[in-house]
């Protein structure tokens, strides 16, 4: 992904793009996998770790990144390749491999929609919200 389109993705989004927030967009992009900070921290050499952080916090806030809890180390990144800044439209399951320790995308898999208590909604990201 180039830098011009990287710039479009941010604003499509919502979000200012900033030097270091293109920069995080353009490490998100050319991975083939979700990546944990740490592993953007070693990829990212011009930007620390808080910036960093603070970066995918607002990206997650904006659903430009999902956040895929598990394996060894955490939370993974990855970019959202919806054009919402308040929703995701492109969810889609996740395969941990315990032999090379990597999270893959099962990208042409949908998850199927689970039954919830009546009052509620689902909704994307770690939040729930009674219907009032």
């Amino acid at each position: 992904m180039d830098k011009t389109t990287c710039i479009q993705l941010l604003e499509e989004h919502d979000i200012k793009p900033t030097a270091n927030r293109i920069v995080v967009v353009e490490a998100l992009a050319s991975s083939m996998l979700p990546q944990s900070l740490a592993e953007l921290e070693r990829r990212i050499q011009t930007i620390d770790k808080s910036n960093i952080f603070r970066a995918l916090t607002l990206f997650r806030e904006h659903h430009l990144v999902h956040t895929i809890e598990g394996g060894s180390d955490g939370i993974r990144y990855e970019l959202c390749h919806s054009h919402s800044h308040d929703h995701d439209d492109d969810q889609h399951p996740h395969f941990y491999c315990e032999v090379c320790q990597q999270t893959y995308c099962l990208d042409g898999v949908e998850l199927p929609k689970p039954a919830v208590p009546q009052g509620f909604e689902i909704r994307s990201g770690p939040h729930c919200q009674s219907e009032s």
